[in-house]
C-alpha cells in the first residue's frame, strides 16, 4: 500500500511559511489594461467598504487626475500629507514613507504601483516603499496597468509604439496576495475619453489619436486578461500540489505532446502547434526514454533532438523524461502539469503487435479517463511504437558509449560463460540432480543480466535452455525429449530467465538515470559551493570554466565587460570570437553553434544574465554536440550560466560596497581634518595674531612678558596639534621601532617633564615597583604614549583632581596605567575613543582633534601590546596598556 501520509518536513516548512505570511501585510493590486478603466475608483470603493465595516484606512497616495467621481470616493478617508522633495530647483510632492510607518494603519492606499520616486528618496521605486510597508505588517491596496509589467514592456512597446519607462518586476506582481482585474470594453473606455472623464479635452484628443486607439486597447485588454489568467492558473496548480489533489482540473487548456523516435515527429509537432493555437492553450512536448527505447541508432537520436528543437522554435516547452513504463511516466507528468489533452502519433501495426504490446493510447485509456486523447494519423510516424521495432546498435539519449560497448561484450560473454557452465555441470552431473543443474544455469543468467544488461541476459537464457536440453536431458546429445515433463521444465526455465533479464534491464536503466541526475545535481551543488567562496571575478571565471568543461566535455571561455562595455577574456583560451561575443553581450541573446545566429560557428555563445544586467558571455566548444543540445542538458547549461552570472554580480556589488565604504571613510576623514584645521588650528592662530597686534602697542614691561608667554603657549598648543597630525600620518605609513632594553622609570620622568603644563593644578601620584625589570621598547614612542595619556587626563579632569600613573608585572607582560578621578568616559564609547578623529564630547571647547589615543594604540600594538580604556568606580577613567616582558639581558653585578 502506498503511504499517503504527508511529508513532516514539508508540513514544518509550510507552517513556517504560514507564520511568516501571517506577520506580513497583505497586498491587493487593482489591475487594468490602461489608464481610465477605473482602477483607482475600484480601489477607493473597496476602501470605503472597509471603513463601513469598521476598519481604519489611510489614503497614502491617490491620484484622482481631477475626476469628480473619484474625488467623491475620497470623502471620509484619512489622508496622509505628502512630503516635499526638492529636485533640480523644483519642489515635488512624494509619498511620505516614514510618516506611514509611524502611523502604521491597518490598511493604506498607494496609487500607481510602478511609480519612480524622486532621486534621493530612500527607495528608487514606489513598489519598494510598499515592500517596506508590507514587512511592517501593513495591508496595502494599489493600482497597476499591464504595460508596467517588466516582462510585457517590449510587447506593449511594439503594439502601441510607446516604450513605458516605469516598470516593476513580475515577481512583485506574482507575490501579491490578491489581484482584482478592473476591465472595461474599448468602446466604453473611448466613450469615457470623449466625455472628458479620463483626461481633459485637449489631452483626451491627443490620447485618442495616439495611445488610445481601438486596436491598442483590444491588445492591451487581452494582455491584461491573459496575465491575470496565468496568475490564477499558477495559484490553482500550487493549491493542487499543497493539497495533494490527484485529479486534473481542466480550468485551462494545456496540451501534452508525446514524441516518439521514428520519422514523422515534425508533423506531430506542427499539428499540435495548430491545435494549441486554435485552443489558445499552452503546449508541452516530451520524449520519454524507456528501456524499450534505449537502443536507438544515431539517426533516430538526431531526429529526436531535431524535432525537440523545432518544438522549441514553435514556442513549446520541451522535456526529456526517463521512466521504466511509458504510459505511467506520461500520466504522472501530465498530472503534475495539470494537462487537459494528450496528443500522440499513430502508425499501422500488426494485430499480433497490438495483442502482445498495446499502444500508448490503449494503455492511457485503460489507466485513466481524465485526459482527452488526440491521435495524429501519419503513415510514417511510429510514435512511441517505432523505437520498439528497432534493434540496431546505438544509444538512447541517456545511454553512455561505455554501456553500449559493455553490452556488445556481454553477447560474447553469454556464449563463453554458458559454455564454461556446461563443462562445470558435466563434471558435477554425477553428484547433482538435474534440478540443481538448472539452478546453476539460472544463476549464470542472473549474473550475465546484472553485469551486461537485458540483451545478453536473454541470449544467455536461450543458450542455457538449449545446452541443458542437449547435454543433460535424456536422450543426451540430441534435442529430442523422452519425458514430456521436461517440456514444462524448459518453459519455466526460459520464462524465469527472460523475466530476470527484463527486470534486471529495468533496474539497470533506472540506476543509470538516477546516477545521471545525481551527477547533474552534484555538479550544480559543487559549482554553487565554490562560486560562493570566490572573492574576485577572475576566481569566478576559473571556477565556472573548469566546472562547465568537466560537465559538458567541452572547451570553455568566459568573457566579461570592461569599463567601456567591451567584452574580453580574463583567462583566454583562444576559442572565442570577440566580435560574436560582443554581439551576444549587446543583444543578450545566444549565438553560434545550434542557434539561428551564426550557426556555422564552432562555439556556442550564451549571455550571462544576472537579475540586474548581463555580466558577460560564456563561450563553449563541445566535443559531442548532442550532449549539449538535449533539452535537459540545455537547461543544465543555462543554470550553470545563471550561477556564474549571479556570482559575478555578487562580486561586483561587493566591490561597489567596498568603494562606497572607502569613499565614506575618506569623506569622514576629510571633514575631520577640515574641522581640525578650521577650529583647533585657527583658534591659536587667531590668538597669536591678536597678541602680536597687541605687542605693537605701548605696553608695560610686565604686560609684554604676559603677551609673550601667551603667544608661546598658543604656539606650543598649535605645535602639539600639528605634531599629532604628522605622527598619525607617519604611523599610518608604517611604524619602525628602535627597541632598546631600558627601565620604564627613565621614560616616565621625561614624559612628566613634557606634560607638565597640562598637569598644573592636579595631584600626581607615581607608583612604580622597585623590581620592575628591563623592557624592550622604543623610548621616543612610548614617551609619546605616556605624554598623550597624561595630557588627556589633565585636559578632561577638573583642577584638584588626582592623576595616578602606576605599573605592575604580570604573566609575560608589564601593565602601565594612567587613571584619574574625573567624570569618566562617555558610556558606549570606551573602544571607539581609539579611532582617528574621535573625541569624547562633540563640539567640546577642550582643544584637540581626536588623534592622541589613536596614536597611542598604533604605537602600543606595534610593540606587541594592547591598550584599552575603562571607567572606574565610583567615578573616573583609567587607560591601561601592556608591553611584553621578553627575556632581558643579564646585567653583571659590580
Amino acid at each position: 500500500m502506498t503511504d499517503q501520509r504527508p511529508d513532516p518536513d514539508e508540513l514544518l516548512n509550510q507552517l513556517k511559511r504560514d507564520e511568516a505570511e501571517a506577520q506580513r501585510g497583505r497586498l491587493k493590486i487593482f489591475f487594468g489594461a490602461c489608464a481610465g478603466v477605473g482602477k483607482t475608483y475600484a480601489m477607493l470603493s473597496a476602501a470605503q467598504e472597509r471603513v463601513a465595516s469598521g476598519g481604519q484606512v489611510v489614503a497614502g497616495v491617490v491620484e484622482t487626475h481631477g475626476r469628480k467621481e473619484t474625488e467623491e470616493k475620497l470623502v471620509g478617508l484619512e489622508r496622509l500629507p505628502m512630503k516635499e522633495v526638492e529636485y533640480k530647483g523644483h519642489k515635488l510632492q512624494e509619498f511620505d514613507l516614514d510618516a506611514a510607518l509611524a502611523i502604521a494603519p491597518p490598511l493604506i492606499l498607494i496609487d500607481e504601483f510602478a511609480h519612480s520616486n524622486v532621486p534621493g528618496s530612500r527607495h528608487p521605486k514606489r513598489w519598494q516603499d510598499v515592500e517596506e510597508l508590507l514587512a511592517a505588517g501593513i495591508d496595502v491596496y494599489t493600482t497597476l496597468n499591464v504595460q508596467h509589467l517588466e516582462s510585457l514592456n517590449d510587447v506593449v512597446g511594439q503594439i502601441t509604439g510607446i516604450v513605458v519607462r516605469e516598470t516593476l518586476p513580475d515577481k512583485v506582481f506574482d507575490s501579491a496576495d490578491e489581484v482584482s482585474l478592473v476591465d472595461l470594453p474599448p468602446e466604453e473606455l473611448l466613450g469615457r475619453l470623449h466625455a472628458g472623464k479620463v483626461y481633459i479635452a485637449h489631452q483626451a484628443k491627443r490620447a485618442v489619436d495616439n495611445f488610445f486607439r481601438k486596436g491598442n486597447l483590444l491588445a492591451l485588454r487581452e494582455l491584461a486578461l491573459r496575465r491575470t489568467a496565468d496568475r490564477v492558473d499558477a495559484q490553482m496548480r500550487a493549491y493542487r500540489a499543497d493539497q495533494a489533489i490527484k485529479p486534473v482540473w481542466q480550468a485551462r487548456e494545456r496540451l501534452l505532446i508525446c514524441l516518439g523516435p521514428a520519422p514523422g515527429g515534425e508533423k506531430l509537432v506542427r499539428s499540435a502547434k495548430r491545435m494549441a493555437a486554435n485552443l489558445d492553450a499552452d503546449w508541452i512536448v516530451v520524449y520519454v526514454e524507456t528501456p524499450h527505447l534505449q537502443r536507438l541508432p544515431q539517426e533516430s537520436r538526431d531526429r529526436v533532438l531535431k524535432v525537440l528543437k523545432l518544438a522549441q522554435e514553435l514556442g513549446a516547452e520541451t522535456s526529456v523524461l526517463a521512466g521504466a513504463a511509458l504510459a505511467e511516466t506520461v500520466e504522472a507528468y501530465a498530472h503534475s502539469r495539470n494537462v487537459s489533452k494528450l496528443v500522440v502519433g499513430k502508425s499501422p501495426r500488426s494485430r499480433w503487435s497490438q495483442v502482445f504490446r498495446p499502444t500508448l493510447v490503449d494503455e492511457l485509456s485503460r489507466r485513466n479517463s481524465q485526459f482527452d486523447i488526440y491521435v495524429v494519423g501519419n503513415d510514417l510516424a511510429g510514435g512511441e511504437e517505432g523505437g520498439s521495432r528497432r534493434r540496431h546498435a546505438g544509444g538512447g539519449l541517456f545511454e553512455a558509449p561505455e554501456a553500449r560497448a559493455r553490452q556488445r561484450l556481454g553477447y560474447l560473454a553469454a556464449f563463453g560463460v554458458t559454455a564454461a557452465t556446461t563443462v562445470l555441470a558435466g563434471v558435477l552431473a554425477s553428484v547433482l540432480d538435474l534440478s540443481n543443474i538448472i539452478m546453476i544455469y539460472l544463476l549464470v543468467v542472473v549474473g550475465i543480466a546484472v553485469r551486461f544488461g537485458r540483451g545478453p541476459g536473454v541470449l544467455a537464457s536461450f543458450i542455457s535452455v538449449a545446452l541443458f536440453d542437449f547435454f543433460f536431458v535424456p536422450p543426451r546429445m540430441s534435442f529430442s525429449v523422452s519425458d514430456t515433463q521436461y517440456i514444462v521444465t524448459f518453459i519455466v526455465m526460459l520464462s524465469v530467465a527472460l523475466t530476470i533479464s527484463q527486470l534486471t534491464a529495468r533496474m539497470s536503466f533506472s540506476a543509470r538515470i538516477a546516477t545521471h541526475r545525481e551527477r547533474r545535481t552534484r555538479a550544480l551543488y559543487d559549482l554553487g559551493r565554490e562560486l560562493a567562496g570566490a572573492l574576485t571575478a577572475q576566481q569566478i571565471v576559473e571556477i565556472g570554466a573548469s566546472h562547465v568543461e568537466a560537465l559538458f566535455q567541452a572547451r570553455c571561455e568566459v568573457l566579461t565587460p570592461n569599463s567601456h562595455e567591451q567584452v574580453r577574456a580574463l583567462l583566454s583560451t583562444g576559442i572565442a570570437d570577440v566580435g560574436v561575443a560582443q554581439w551576444v553581450y549587446d543583444h543578450q541573446q545566444p549565438a553560434g553553434l545550434g542557434t539561428d545566429t551564426l550557426p556555422s560557428n564552432a562555439a556556442l555563445y550564451m549571455p550571462l544574465k544576472a537579475p540586474m544586467r548581463t555580466r558577460g558571455v560564456l563561450a563553449l566548444v563541445p566535443q559531442d554536440v548532442h550532449e549539449v543540445f538535449i533539452p535537459e542538458q540545455q537547461r543544465l547549461l543555462e543554470t550553470c550560466a545563471a550561477q556564474i552570472a549571479l556570482a559575478l554580480e555578487r562580486v561586483h556589488y561587493v566591490e561597489v560596497a567596498q568603494d562606497a565604504i572607502v569613499a565614506m571613510e575618506s569623506e569622514r576623514l576629510r571633514n575631520s581634518v577640515l574641522s581640525a584645521i578650521s577650529h583647533d588650528l585657527r583658534t591659536p592662530l587667531t590668538t597669536m595674531v591678536g597678541l602680536s597686534t597687541l605687542l605693537a602697542q605701548t605696553l608695560s614691561r610686565e604686560q609684554q612678558l604676559d603677551v609673550a608667554h601667551s603667544i608661546h603657549d598658543e604656539a606650543l598648543r598649535m605645535n602639539n596639534l600639528v605634531t599629532n597630525l604628522l605622527d598619525m600620518a607617519r604611523l599610518q605609513s608604517g611604524v619602525r621601532l628602535n627597541k632598546q632594553w631600558q627601565l620604564l622609570d627613565d621614560v616616565v620622568g621625561s614624559a612628566l617633564r613634557s606634560a607638565d603644563t597640562s598637569l598644573v593644578g592636579h595631584h600626581l601620584q607615581i607608583e612604580l615597583p622597585a623590581d620592575l625589570p628591563l623592557l624592550a621598547f622604543d623610548e621616543v614612542l612610548i614617551e609619546r604614549v605616556l605624554v598623550n595619556l597624561l595630557q588627556n587626563a589633565g585636559k578632561y579632569t577638573p583642577p584638584g583632581s588626582t592623576i595616578r600613573l602606576s605599573a605592575e608585572v604580570g604573566i609575560g607582560e608589564a601593565t602601565v596605567s594612567v587613571c584619574d578621578d574625573g567624570p569618566g568616559l562617555p558610556a558606549g564609547l570606551e573602544s571607539r575613543l581609539f579611532d582617528k578623529f574621535t573625541r569624547g564630547t562633540f563640539e567640546s571647547p577642550t582643544p584637540g582633534v581626536g588623534l592622541g589615543l589613536a596614536i597611542c594604540r598604533s604605537i602600543v600594538e606595534a610593540h606587541g601590546g594592547t591598550i584599552q580604556g575603562s571607567n572606574r568606580v565610583p567615578h573616573g577613567a583609567c587607560f591601561t596598556f601592556t608591553l611584553p616582558l621578553g627575556h632581558p639581558p643579564v646585567v653583571p653585578e659590580e
